[in-house]
């Protein structure tokens, strides 16, 4: 929990700043990514150490040229945290409907995430301990029907973050996926950020925090334990009833 070099893409804000200011607090080398630059200026200004770089992840050469610069100025980089992310409601029964926004979503949520670990990967295997952190959502196991290409944005990554977990297991790399419930930031907007029924930042970090100094992540998943009902849904046999109460008719 201290003493790392962790880059954090999608650091600016919501649970990716969270991150990165907690872990900046607890003594480790923290650098942040984002594609606005007054936001990027915002959390250097407010937390001194914390490094902020320029990244685009719908520009290929933005990843590029971040990897070479990383590489260069921290060769001992030990810590991804995979976090960017988009979300958007969909109304795909409307007449106009097109894939756009659905695209939008796949490009930034799952493409994002590969890219960005196909290209820190190689520094990563080179410590001697090394740790790969993926956002996903506790929504990846029972959707909500209204933004259904960020659901299933998350199930794609779940799926592909068991199989990356796999294929590293006698590399010292660890896979960790954090799965958040719905928190209170601005991922879909400003109603997000401002909803009470949503779990406050603060206290969301805060636990996530514990549970990574306690290794309390059972799969490799962090996960609520308000969450485990739907992670479990289809075993349990209770995947109608929660789908549901998700999505009344």
């Amino acid at each position: 929990m201290t003493d790392n070099t962790i880059l954090v893409t999608g650091g600016t804000s919501g649970i990716g700043r969270g991150l990165a200011e907690a872990f900046h607090d607890r003594g480790n080398r923290v650098i942040v990514t984002g594609r606005r630059r007054d936001l990027l200026d915002n959390i250097v200004a407010g937390h001194p150490g914390i490094v902020g770089m320029h990244l685009d992840l719908d520009d290929p050469h933005s990843l590029a040229r971040l990897a070479s610069d990383v590489r260069a100025r921290f060769p001992d980089l030990n810590v991804l945290i995979a976090n960017a992310g988009i979300s958007r409601a969909e109304d795909i029964a409307s007449g106009d409907w097109t894939a756009a926004g659905a695209e939008a979503i796949v490009q930034t949520n799952i493409l994002g995430v590969l890219r960005v670990t196909a290209a820190f990967l190689p520094v990563l295997r080179e410590q001697h301990n090394a740790t790969i952190m993926a956002t996903g959502s506790a929504l990846a196991f029972v959707p909500r029907a209204d933004f259904a290409t960020y659901c299933a944005s998350k199930a794609f990554l779940h799926s592909w973050l068991v199989s990356l977990r796999h294929q590293l297991r006698n590399l010292p790399v660890e896979v960790l996926e954090l799965s958040p419930p719905y928190v209170r930031t601005g991922l879909t907007g400003t109603a997000q950020a401002a909803d009470p029924r949503a779990m406050p930042l603060d206290s969301y970090i805060a636990e996530v925090m514990t549970m990574l100094e306690q290794s309390n992540h059972p799969r490799g998943e962090l996960l609520l334990e308000r969450d485990q009902a739907r992670r479990w849904a289809e075993r349990d046999g209770t995947y109608d009833s929660i789908f549901a109460a998700m999505n009344p008719a």
